[in-house]
């Protein structure tokens, strides 16, 4: 039987990027068209520098001669500056290639025997990413793109605590370079065969405590570890229209809530109201909450004052013309996500129901919904706040998710969760300028929205939960 080609680690450019030598012996790599200079290289150097467009053996350049430490030198540079990949291959085919995700990712062999029991990380997961499939983790300084069906197929037994020695022979056996590469990465590590080999064998106590897609949720968002590019970059301006600025209105029967509105001014100030700003459970069942004052409350906290319209470019004719509005609260590029939906119980001269607030229009529109997903989602929020009574007014904050998205990439739920807080905040401060009680709560069921709504999760979704009615008695809460 032929013996099976030898692994090699190679690094080369990626595809974004290529190297231009310049007369006075200078390199710069090219992204874009923009050139990044990364000094001067002898000749010997630059000659060797062409092998990055294919692929150059880290062993080649291994060593500590003058040519080695300057072939070191530049690849480094270019690894710093997210300018690289590398490729693990068996011969001419590749199985898997790297991406960092941090700029100082530099592959690394730990040393891995027969007799050591290996297995997946609990944060490592396999995706689809265009036509490619990935394995990552966010605990990664580096993803890796499987190339190879029968190395994915191995990958994914290792779910199960295996010892080296025992997987040598299996298909799909990539090596244990790749292995050692993978466990640098920490997308699998070596686990204590007296223990069960899952959650508490893995790193240390505080790394216990973290769920799998709270880290996910916290690396993909934030920079640092991820090399995604993320913000404001208008990926889908080119794909599809940005949503409006005002959620278009429900159908249905409409309960105007101008006739309630007030200029008087506040005479409180924000200092006294941020200190006696407490959360209320317990609601007064004998004296609701009035739909004058609820009124008031929702004009003062997310009523649409003003409105205008703006261009994604200003220098090009044919750009996007993005909708804004401005709410009493903040929100994340002016885009204005949220919604707030009531589920009313005790409310005077308002029926018991479902209502969705039209910020627009400073209005209430009915929502046909069944008594019985009504009483679910009141009840679980009696429960959630471990209270004998129901909110007299539950708001659902909801997110219309594509307002976000389609401008901000990789940051785009994040954003909507500091939103969520900024307004939680807002509705704090002015039931408690108003003698009112409120108290934010922490869970919300997706599917029961969905049902209430017809509306799909991904398309608009509950975010925050506020109750709200008439305090039944003094309280003093976090």
């Amino acid at each position: 039987m032929p013996r099976k080609a030898t692994l090699t680690l190679s690094v080369r450019l990626n595809e974004r990027v290529s190297l231009q030598a310049q007369p006075d012996g200078s390199l710069a790599a090219m992204v874009d068209s923009y050139p990044v200079e990364l000094g001067r290289f002898s000749a010997q150097v630059l000659k060797r520098a062409e092998g990055l467009h294919d692929g150059l053996p880290l062993a080649s350049f291994a060593g500590s001669k003058p040519p080695a430490r300057e072939t070191t030198a530049l690849v480094r540079r270019l690894a710093r500056r997210g300018f690289v990949e590398y490729r693990v291959a068996r011969g001419t085919k590749d199985l898997v290639v790297i991406e960092p995700q941090l700029a100082d990712y530099w592959p690394q062999l730990p040393k891995l025997r027969a007799s050591d029991t290996i297995v997946l990380s609990r944060f490592a997961y396999m995706r689809r990413r265009a036509d490619a499939l990935v394995l990552e983790s966010p605990r990664a300084a580096a993803l890796f793109r499987i190339c190879d069906s029968a190395v994915a197929g191995f990958l994914a037994s290792l779910a199960v605590p295996r010892k080296i020695g025992d997987l040598k022979g299996q298909r799909g056996f990539p090596g244990l370079a790749l292995l050692a590469l993978l466990a640098d990465c920490e997308i699998l590590f070596t686990s204590d065969a007296k223990t069960d080999g899952l959650r508490g064998s893995e790193g240390d106590a505080n790394l216990v405590m973290w769920d799998f897609h709270d880290l996910l949720f916290h690396t993909r968002s934030t920079e640092g570890r991820q090399a995604n590019p993320i913000g404001g970059l208008y990926s889908y301006a080119g794909w599809l229209p940005p949503l409006p600025a005002e959620r278009p209105a429900w159908p249905g029967k409409t309960i105007e809530l101008s006739p309630f509105a007030t200029d008087d001014p506040p005479d409180v100030t924000i200092a006294t109201l941020l200190r006696e700003r407490h959360s209320v459970r317990d609601f007064d069942e004998t004296r609701p909450i009035t739909l004058r004052e609820l009124a008031l409350f929702l004009g003062s906290t997310a009523r649409v004052l003003s409105r205008w319209e703006s261009p994604v470019e200003f220098d090009r004719a044919d750009s996007p013309l993005v909708s804004y509005t401005s709410r009493p609260y903040p929100a994340a590029g002016s885009a204005y996500e949220l919604e707030l939906y009531l589920a009313v119980a005790n409310c005077a001269d308002l029926p018991r129901g479902f209502y969705h607030y039209d910020a627009s229009a400073h209005a209430l529109t009915a929502i046909e919904t069944a008594n019985a997903q009504l009483e679910a989602m009141l009840g679980a929020a009696q429960f959630a706040m471990d209270t004998a009574t129901e909110p007299q007014v539950l708001i659902t904050i909801a997110a219309r998710f594509g307002r976000l998205s389609w401008k901000y990439a990789g940051i785009a739920y994040s954003l909507v969760l500091k939103d969520v807080g900024v307004l939680l905040q807002t509705l704090y401060l002015a039931a408690t300028d108003m003698g009112l009680g409120g108290c934010a709560i922490g869970t919300s069921n997706i599917e029961l929205f969905s049902k209430m709504t017809g509306l799909p999760i991904h398309v608009e979704g509950p975010v925050g939960v506020f109750a709200l009615g008439r305090e039944a008695a003094a309280q003093t809460e976090a």
